[in-house]
């Protein structure tokens, strides 16, 4: 899945392009209205008439030196598994060994259970006997259990999409929405960001930054009560024709009742703005932090319910079998990895390219 930037149709019917797809590859430049069909149009910058964009028949140069990265990123845990598959012959050591790297990688015991188990019956009903061969046979597992999480984030259905960003404090929250404005500016929307962190200092001026960077707008306000900043900037978003609106909300513990009791009322008064949104609510987590991170996504769904996940700082120390463990307890579709500070280090997600880079 290497486009995340899609548009859906409208309810007037449309003359279809001749083997039409609906997906905008990242960066891919908007298309003219001249290309398109009659009843084709723009609302602001959002196109919302079917695309044709064609799938890369190879991964693009900028792609893959993205993936280099995970792998480097994962690479602590990708030895420790692959030493499992080290002997010449798959026995019970084996079986033990990969069971305490995947426990040691944050794959949870579900998730670990459910692949020891899937790999011993395979071994049976095939008769493989070099532990090559079952390593292959793991990766096509994990990348089953993780393909529940590939999905791609819809724009354009709403105009504006309302995206509610949520997360504890040092999970890269803010940062990431910096990169998702790259992204989503790069690929023809124009966003309105709106600082609804009013809980932890500087955090105002840390997404003012990001704002710059990324040449986009910005509602803050000092002293104000974050809902009602998010619901100015829904408001400002809808009179200003924006295809984006990303609230930033205060970074919290899910333990933190009072605050979490805060999202909620951020999402009831967006609400009041605009009675569809917000349209996405996206939880923004740390890879390293492990079983923690299985937690929080399920105390932040609990109280919003939660569409979708960022994954960040997939890099260095990360163990990244957490995603694993979320799949099989909470599968929330995870929207976006992350593995770095820059502006193109934040990803689509996709189960084989994952599983390849954590197994590597």
């Amino acid at each position: 899945m290497f486009s995340f930037f899609k548009k859906k149709t409208p309810p007037a019917p449309v003359a279809p392009l001749p083997a039409a797809s609906d997906t905008l590859v990242a960066g891919t430049p908007l298309p003219t209205v001249s290309q398109f069909p009659a009843g084709g149009s723009l609302i602001g910058s959002a196109l919302v008439t079917p695309i044709e964009i064609p799938l890369p028949s190879a991964t693009p140069p900028e792609r893959q030196k993205w993936l280099d990265k995970l792998k480097a990123g994962l690479g602590k845990t990708a030895s420790s598994i692959s030493g499992a598959f080290g002997g010449s012959q798959i026995d019970e050591a084996l079986y033990e060994k990969l069971e305490d790297a995947l426990l040691m990688a944050d794959a949870g015991v579900a998730a670990t259970e459910f692949l020891v188990t899937e790999l011993r019956r395979t071994v049976k009903d095939s008769g493989i006997t070099h532990p090559v061969a079952l390593k292959n046979v793991l990766v096509a597992k994990l990348t089953e259990i993780l393909k529940p999480l590939e999905k791609a984030l819809v724009i354009g259905q709403h105009q504006p999409t309302v995206i509610m960003v949520a997360g504890v404090n040092g999970a890269g929250k803010t940062t990431s929405i910096g990169k998702l404005t790259k992204h989503l500016s790069t690929s023809g929307a124009s966003v309105l960001l709106a600082a609804a962190d009013t809980f932890r200092a500087a955090a105002r001026e840390q997404l003012g930054v990001w704002a710059d960077r990324n040449t986009v707008e910005i509602i803050s306000q000092d002293g104000v009560d974050p809902a009602a900043v998010s619901f100015d900037a829904v408001s400002a978003g809808k009179a200003r024709g924006k295809d984006v609106v990303l609230i930033d909300t205060a970074g919290r513990l899910p333990t933190q009742l009072h605050l979490m009791e805060e999202l909620k009322k951020i999402k009831r008064v967006i609400q009041k703005a605009d009675a569809s949104a917000p349209h996405e609510v996206l939880l923004v987590i740390d890879g390293n932090t492990g079983q923690n991170a299985v937690m929080q996504v399920k105390a932040f769904d609990d109280a919003l319910g939660l569409t979708g996940l960022i994954v960040t700082k997939l890099d260095g120390t990360a163990k990244g079998g957490v995603l694993a463990a979320i799949a099989r307890e909470r599968p929330i579709p995870v929207y976006f990895i992350g593995v770095g500070e820059q502006l193109d280090e934040l990803e689509t997600f996709n189960a084989r390219e994952f599983a390849q880079a954590l197994l590597a």
